[in-house]
């Protein structure tokens, strides 16, 4: 017979944990595996890629309400007298006015969020949270399972979460699953009593599939250059797009030949067009937003570039690397866990001017670049053989 299982995310919008879980979802058995899934935000760039054996399931007519404009869902629900859920909308949106720390005002504001999502009626055999905070807890408080899953992307202590909050949760899961030996061993620090039930899956990427892909055509062939560098990755701190810019300006100053692509969005990207303004890169930095296959970009730049503060475990370095291209990572705790310095890539400081002269290092040594290049063709990097893993613990 069989076995139901549902994952809960809140969308499949740009990032690394939304691609790896639609490669997961084209990796699994359907032959055994009924599987549904919750998305809190419809429409993302990835949702066109959910199998279609995948049932997304409708969250109902007081979540679509919540989901509005808080003026429009708080009168909705005061005129149909649903004031519980009229309270919860307000105070949603005062703890959502602090930006100072997003992970702990989502935790926060999640007792007034859950609200507006129905219980799940349906019994499964694995409730899977795929993302910290929000779906871990909507596995928890929302969804009847046999056993349930919480996956953490990010590397714990950097991320700035209420660990008291997720102690909580965490108590209920019954297996945590972390992406790399640097998250699994930050976790551990975090929650020693949970140290048994921390397990690793990598993340599940495709080697034949991205090579396919990335053999599709560019359209703008403007966009391919000689001493051309990429980045993937949401315009946010913790991706560290503030420092690229930076080190593209100390780029431009020493004349160094480069066009950097970088294609991703979110809510840095205005500071970064007008810094792109104020230090005249126009001709040498350029953003061309959200790509759902990302692919040829990374076939045909010379370098591909992670300038982050901290990483669970990067999906567009591994990607990097199946592709065969010298990466450039600064050293968050997991960069090791991904790339050998001088080997497979390149491990910089945290900080533009040691960015910038890795860069210029790299793109003024061919010989370099080809050794890197050959090293990696010499490895295998995909990990659909990762599923077994998360087949075991649903089968626990």
């Amino acid at each position: 017979m069989k076995k139901n299982i549902v994952f809960v995310i809140p969308s499949l919008s740009a990032g690394g944990a939304e691609k790896s879980l639609v490669n997961l979802l084209n990796t699994i058995d359907f032959d055994r595996y009924n599987v549904d899934l919750i998305l809190f935000k419809q429409g993302g760039i990835f949702q066109s890629m959910v199998p279609k054996e995948v049932t997304i399931l409708n969250l109902g007519t007081n979540y679509s309400i919540f989901a509005k404009r808080l003026l429009s869902s708080s009168f909705h629900f005061l005129f149909s007298l649903k004031f519980l859920l009229f309270w919860n909308r307000i105070i949603f949106s005062f703890k959502n006015i602090e930006k100072n720390n997003i992970s702990v005002t989502e935790q926060k504001s999640w007792k007034n969020f859950r609200t507006s999502l129905p219980d799940f009626n349906k019994k499964y055999d694995a409730a899977i949270g795929f993302l910290e905070k929000s779906s871990i807890y909507c596995v928890i408080d929302k969804i009847q399972a046999k056993n349930k899953l919480g996956w953490i992307h990010t590397n714990y202590s950097s991320s700035g979460m209420d660990i008291n909050f997720d102690r909580y949760y965490f108590n209920k899961l019954n297996a945590i699953i972390t992406v790399s030996p640097e998250c699994k061993n930050n976790l551990c620090d975090n929650f020693p009593e949970y140290h048994s039930k921390i397990k690793i899956i990598y993340n599940v990427v495709s080697e034949s599939i991205i090579k396919k892909l990335s053999s599709q055509t560019i359209v703008n062939n403007s966009l391919i250059f000689n001493n051309s560098l990429l980045t993937i990755a949401r315009f946010s701190t913790e991706k560290g797009c503030d420092l690229a810019i930076e080190a593209a300006k100390i780029l431009h100053e020493n004349a160094i030949d480069f066009k950097w692509i970088f294609i991703g969005d979110g809510t840095m990207k205005d500071f970064i067009l007008n810094k792109i303004d104020d230090y005249n890169l126009e001709q040498n930095v350029f953003l061309i937003g959200l790509k759902q296959n990302p692919y040829p970009y990374i076939k045909e730049c010379t370098i591909y570039v992670q300038p982050s503060r901290y990483e669970g475990k990067s999906m567009a370095v591994e990607e990097a690397k199946i592709l065969g291209k010298p990466v450039i990572v600064t050293n968050f705790d997991s960069a090791k866990d991904q790339i050998e310095s001088f080997k497979t890539g390149i491990i910089a400081e945290m900080n533009p001017k040691s960015i910038a002269d890795e860069i210029t290092k790299l793109l003024q040594n061919k010989d370099l670049q080809n050794q890197i290049s050959t090293n990696l063709s010499k490895n295998s990097y995909g990990t659909e053989s990762e599923i077994n893993k998360l087949y075991d613990l649903i089968n626990e």
